[in-house]
């Protein structure tokens, strides 16, 4: 019985220390979203927040501003989506087989 506890603890601290570096590497992700058909592109960290916008001087009108504002949050959007699709990945590969329950979000 104390084996198995032994062993229990083992895989936790294994688990906790590929938890650390997952998140070290998800520090580094970074991912671009378009919208606009690429007249708008914005680029996202692992973490969530945005390092980079890039607006296409087309778009730069006055009379576009909620055009652009729409685009913008859009390609944001895409970026996030491409952002979070990588850490689950990362994240699948650190947990393996391990079952957590649906809905788990791991803290970062």
């Amino acid at each position: 019985m104390f084996g198995d506890i032994g062993k229990m603890m083992k895989e936790a601290q294994q688990l906790q220390a590929r938890m650390a570096e997952a998140q070290e590497e998800i520090a580094k992700i970074e991912a671009t979203g378009t919208s606009g058909g690429g007249l708008v592109s914005v680029t996202v960290t692992g973490k969530g927040g945005m390092k980079g916008l890039r607006i296409d001087p087309s778009l730069l009108k006055p009379e576009e501003a909620e055009i652009l504002e729409d685009l913008i949050v859009a390609a944001f959007t895409d970026a996030r989506a491409h952002v979070d699709s990588l850490v689950a990945e990362r994240m699948q590969a650190v947990t393996g087989n391990l079952p957590l329950p649906p809905g788990f979000k791991l803290p970062f």
